[in-house]
């Protein structure tokens, strides 16, 4: 058993008066999540007695007073008109269009958006899940990192709605918007085979990540129906940032035996492909097809052939999901594919040399 310590008094605030406690605070004083804290302050089973106790002390030694409004809010079945976004990097291109869409279906529904990121630090998604439903959020829509979400069972249970975009969450089920990574993939790098290419390298995300894994597979489709298979030396996985992109493919052209063209499979990845072929002045040599448009691949010399997702069509259709989610919470889980498209504007159709 823990044994909670005796916390400094807090200081007082410009009119003499002490801050309020918040959940947080009770929570690291007690040891435990702030969803935990949120589940003893509104009563809801599912907490052991003995983090009762820890939880009702931290309280009381921090004097800590629940504001019930909110909390109240979704046991009597009115609604915040809050919902809330989780994924690895609003600023990505690809998510903040989702992000768009999403908003565009709110506002129609005078529901604010609030969004998070988790800044490509997977550990922290429960963390701001529990946050985001402390705080009485409507629902969410979650891109699901690498872990496992059976966390979310509870938080559904009690009324929490959910949506998920990009890939389907593990160890739950609910509403899943998707694009079809594998068969898209596995499309576009049959097109580079078909104009005559054999070294076909692959460049793609962390490998722990569904769609990653979807985008490999159809890479690896793909390349095992081709006559000639892909030596191991020309596939990358793991890249996490753009920096990381240029200096792979840095090495992968400036091998003995480079590969005459590219799949790299996120849009970033791409975008750092772009520079290396650049800085070595083979952009017009090397083909290249990316997964996921992005700004100003239409404006470069060759443009950037890309499989383009409609990631503003997935945030719509997410939020669509979440509010019909909310109206009929009953009501079976389903998964939509979103079509992509190739995009062909030059780099996807050169030919390798002669």
């Amino acid at each position: 058993m823990t044994t909670l310590s005796s916390p400094q008094p807090p200081l007082e605030g410009p009119s003499g008066h002490r801050p309020r406690s918040t959940m947080r605070e009770v929570a690291a004083l007690a040891g435990v999540s702030l969803k935990t804290v949120s589940r003893v302050v509104n009563r809801e089973p599912g907490v052991s007695a003995e983090l009762v106790i820890r939880v009702e002390r931290a309280a009381a030694q921090l004097d800590f007073r629940p504001n019930l409004t909110a909390a109240n809010l979704r046991r009597s079945g009115q609604r915040t008109a809050t919902i809330g976004l989780v994924f690895e990097d609003v600023s990505n291109p690809f998510f903040a269009s989702i992000l768009r869409g999403v908003e565009e279906v709110a506002a129609q529904r005078g529901v604010a958006v609030f969004a998070a990121s988790l800044d490509e630090d997977q550990s922290q998604e429960q963390q701001i899940v529990e946050a985001f439903s402390s705080r009485r959020v409507d629902g969410l829509i979650l891109a699901p990192t690498a872990v496992e979400q059976g966390y979310l069972a509870n938080e559904m249970r009690s009324g929490l709605a959910m949506a998920f975009v990009d890939r389907a969450p593990r160890g739950v089920e609910g509403d899943v918007i998707v694009t079809n990574n594998r068969a898209a993939t596995r499309d576009a790098v049959q097109q580079l085979i078909e104009f005559g290419h054999q070294r076909i390298a692959f460049i793609g995300g962390v490998s722990a990540l569904p769609t990653a894994e979807d985008r490999y597979n159809g890479y690896l489709d793909a390349m095992m129906a081709a006559p000639a298979r892909v030596p191991g030396d020309y596939v990358v996985r793991d890249i996490r940032t753009m920096a990381q992109a240029e200096k792979s493919v840095t090495e992968l052209l400036t091998s003995a035996q480079p590969p005459t063209a590219l799949f790299t499979a996120q849009n970033l990845i791409s975008m750092g492909a772009v520079r290396a072929l650049r800085a070595l002045s083979v952009e017009k040599s090397t083909a290249q097809i990316g997964f996921d448009d992005f700004e100003l691949a239409d404006v470069l010399n060759p443009g950037v052939t890309v499989v383009a997702q409609d990631p503003r069509r997935i945030g719509r259709l997410a939020a669509e999901a979440l509010f019909a989610r909310l109206a009929d919470p009953t009501r079976q889980p389903f998964t939509t594919v979103v079509p992509s498209a190739v995009i062909s504007r030059g780099s996807g159709e050169i030919p390798p040399p002669p």
